[in-house]
């Protein structure tokens, strides 16, 4: 790998500078995805599914030098095979909604390697025009996050009434497809492996939602058996939105825990361990409203923290659609300007 920085400091090495990649960073900032998105006519889950339209936008950020590439897809798009199929319109939402318990209960694991050619298809294409140059990061929607999806049929805000009656008052069948969506999600992400993901993510969005005795029975369970199923070669990172306790992250089994804004890397590692490896975490809503200045400060500060040692740069969460793209590229050329003055 030409630029391996990504892939030391997953493995907790000191690094002669911090690398850097953004959560959604091929999607909605970019003018030039929005301008291939419009050309190509199609809706988001057709893109998807497109894979020499879906390596070009995962390309994207080649240009304004992030240290690693992350495959563009949505964590929804493995439900369709399931029975749970989603259509942006534009949000995210169920293509046909459940009448009862007992259809949803109908869902079903698959083969993935059958239903989802275009996912190696889209990292052979982002691999081969790479030809080694970065890595290429999968991921996937934690269970509990995809059943709030379905449960909800679409997108949730701060509440998710549907998920939690489902779970309250039919805690087997939510049980079931716990389950279910577990061994999909294993099946799916050793496929994104095999196919040449350097690394994956494990994203449980739905985290804000929880308490944390909720997330322990109903969340952290799955994430342990994921990650323990995968290969131990292959550095994984487990982001929880909003999530403040890092020992339920750590709890999880991921080689890299990816931090929210409200936590301190230095206080993270205290508490943990200094050999902790971390990801993160510059407030996302600093890049739509902050100045060019103070999205500076706060760069320079988070990479203060992490020592370049064990420290991938990424945001508190995905970046928001408002946020100028001239912000972006200014965080990530800040980054890479910070240099390691006493590498080992």
């Amino acid at each position: 790998m030409k630029n391996d920085l990504f892939l030391r400091a997953a493995r907790g090495e000191q690094t002669e500078r911090t690398p850097i990649w953004l959560m959604r960073q091929a999607g909605r900032t970019d003018p030039e995805y929005n301008r291939i998105k419009a050309e190509s006519g199609m809706a988001l889950h057709d893109l998807f599914r497109h894979p020499a339209l879906a390596a070009r936008i995962s390309l994207l950020p080649r240009r304004i030098g992030v240290d690693a590439i992350i495959y563009f897809q949505d964590i929804l798009t493995p439900l369709a095979p399931m029975g749970a199929e989603f259509v942006f319109a534009p949000g995210p939402m169920l293509a046909q909604g459940f009448r009862d318990v007992i259809e949803l209960d109908a869902l079903h694991t698959y083969d993935v390697a059958s239903e989802l050619p275009f996912i190696p298809e889209t990292f052979r294409m982002v691999r081969e025009s790479l030809a080694d140059e970065l890595p290429v990061l999968g991921f996937a929607g934690a269970p509990f996050t995809l059943l709030t999806f379905i449960a909800e049929q679409g997108s949730f805000g701060a509440r998710a009434d549907r998920a939690m009656r489902l779970v309250r008052d039919y805690p087997d069948i939510a049980r079931r497809l716990l389950e279910k969506l577990t061994t999909m999600t294993i099946d799916y992400l050793k496929l994104q492996i095999e196919a040449g993901a350097a690394a994956i993510q494990l994203f449980e969005s739905a985290a804000n939602l929880l308490s944390p005795r909720f997330y322990e029975e109903w969340a952290l369970p799955y994430h342990q058996q994921i990650f323990d199923a995968l290969p131990q070669s292959v550095p994984t990172i487990m982001f929880a939105r909003d999530w403040s306790d890092p020992t339920q992250l750590q709890a999880s089994g991921a080689t890299v825990l990816s931090l929210t804004e409200h936590v301190h890397i230095l206080d993270v590692r205290a508490q943990l361990g200094n050999s902790t490896i971390v990801q993160g975490n510059l407030d996302n809503t600093l890049l739509v409203t902050g100045t060019k200045e103070a999205i500076a400060d706060a760069a320079r500060a988070c990479v203060a923290e992490g020592g370049h040692r064990g420290h991938i740069f990424n945001l508190s969460h995905g970046l928001l659609r408002d946020t100028p793209f001239e912000n972006v590229v200014h965080v990530i050329e800040i980054v890479k300007t910070i240099s390691n003055t006493h590498p080992t």
